[in-house]
């Protein structure tokens, strides 16, 4: 069974979309696309994987919204 790891996506000033696994210490990526950069992650997040185990903790929250005036 596959499991799921959550992904943060952002746009670069250049166009570059960067892409982490926050619940993986320094697991991040990037990609011309949003589609390569997805790629690009699965590929890291197996990397990560291998050294060291996901951020299990309770304080890790990421669904969080904030408030913008």
């Amino acid at each position: 069974m596959k499991k799921h790891y959550p992904i943060i996506i952002e746009q670069d000033k250049d166009g570059i979309y960067i892409v982490e696994c926050p619940v993986l210490k320094s697991c991040r990526s990037y990609g011309k696309t949003i589609g390569e950069a997805i790629e690009n992650i699965q590929e890291a997040i197996e990397v990560c994987l291998l050294d060291e185990p996901p951020i299990t903790d309770d304080k890790t929250n990421l669904n969080k919204s904030l408030p913008v005036a």
